[in-house]
């Protein structure tokens, strides 16, 4: 018989008293923390003024937090919330969608640049880098809160979600959340080899590149996910596919608008 992975840890990592902190919320705000210093490094290497960080953090915060939250509320459960709007606000219940987050750090970046005059682009590449590390600090959340669950499998590594039920599942929030993390190291590589010191690859290629590789990810791994809603199971491709694809096909004209200018500074350097 397997020994498969049985997983039923509390979702509360301790309590304050009548608060109770929660392994998410944890794991939801950890990466906001790493990436301001992380944004302060890129700054001070490329010598600009630390003048706006603090009022980049806010509108990247709150993009992320309110997109997912409509996101999900619109994208997957629009006949509940736009019954009882009021229900939108209650993020406590959970409900959150990475494909919103993105659409609302997409506009809060684009606002912060029309507030600050800082260059879009610039700021976008930059943070496109660190949002690899959050979604594969997020979706470790997901798995202590055993949530976002795979099909079932007999793969040695398979997950006993107990708080679900007694079948052995892939881990698929841990295969984006390594995947995730991989394309974090790759895209910080890519930034200290290609776009700080040699200034090769140009504004907005970073921005192509991420979506490409991360809703790519998401597009497979979704094949190995149980639908997160009723409505997905008669669809061919469940809503997460769907909505990665717009990413991807707007990743791949970024990217391929500049390709022929980047392999040419490549093979010139």
């Amino acid at each position: 018989m397997l020994a498969y992975i049985y997983w039923n840890p509390s979702p509360v990592a301790f309590s304050l008293g009548p608060l109770q902190i929660r392994w998410y919320g944890l794991l939801f705000a950890l990466p906001f923390v790493i990436g301001y210093f992380l944004m302060r490094d890129f700054y001070k290497k490329e010598k600009q003024a630390f003048t706006y960080l603090d009022t980049l953090l806010t509108y990247v915060v709150l993009g992320a937090i309110i997109g997912a939250r409509l996101g999900h509320c619109l994208f997957y459960e629009p006949e509940v919330y736009l019954r009882d709007p009021v229900r939108i606000l209650k993020i406590w219940e959970g409900g959150l969608a990475s494909h919103g987050g993105a659409l609302g750090v997409i506009l809060a970046l684009w606002l912060y640049s029309c507030k600050t005059h800082q260059s879009f682009w610039w700021t976008t590449d930059r943070v496109a880098i660190l949002v690899g590390m959050a979604g594969a600090s997020i979706r470790l959340g997901n798995v202590m809160n055993s949530e976002i669950i795979g099909k079932p499998t007999d793969l040695p590594w398979a997950f006993i979600f107990a708080r679900v039920d007694k079948i052995p599942r892939h881990p698929t929030q841990l295969y984006e959340s390594l995947a995730y993390l991989l394309i974090f190291f790759l895209m910080l590589y890519l930034y200290h080899r290609f776009l700080y010191k040699n200034r090769i690859i140009p504004p907005g290629y970073f921005v192509g590149l991420f979506l490409i590789l991360v809703f790519t990810v998401r597009f497979f791994i979704e094949f190995l996910k149980e639908p997160q809603v009723g409505f997905e199971q008669n669809l061919p491709l469940n809503m997460g596919q769907l909505l990665s694809i717009p990413f991807i096909i707007f990743g791949l004209w970024l990217v391929l608008r500049k390709h022929k200018t980047v392999a040419n500074k490549i093979q010139s350097s």
